[in-house]
């Protein structure tokens, strides 16, 4: 399992917005993880056969300004798209914490 701190369009690390990659091995799944201070926001699970699995949690995937920005980094994607996949049912809303 390896933590890394998100980082700027600079290059500087950000504090308390953290990735955690755990590299499945033998066809496991592949899992990030993207955590802001101590909550867990989002989860993407790369499934051996190349699909991704997304959840995010239901309390807190959209917190604050702070916590969205880093959200739409992590997911590659803008606020509204997140919302269009959890009203198509793409992405999974759950509790995380």
């Amino acid at each position: 399992m390896k933590v890394e701190n998100m980082t700027s369009k600079n290059g500087n690390k950000i504090a308390n917005q953290f990735i955690i990659t755990d590299k499945g091995e033998n066809g496991c799944t592949k899992t990030e993880i993207f955590q802001s201070y101590d909550s867990e926001i989002a989860i993407i699970e790369h499934q051996p056969d190349g699909s991704i699995v997304v959840y995010l949690d239901e309390q807190t995937w959209n917190y604050s300004r702070t916590t969205s920005k880093y959200r739409n980094q992590f997911l590659g994607e803008t606020t509204k798209e997140t919302l269009a996949k959890i009203k198509s049912g793409e992405y999974i809303l759950t509790n995380l914490n």
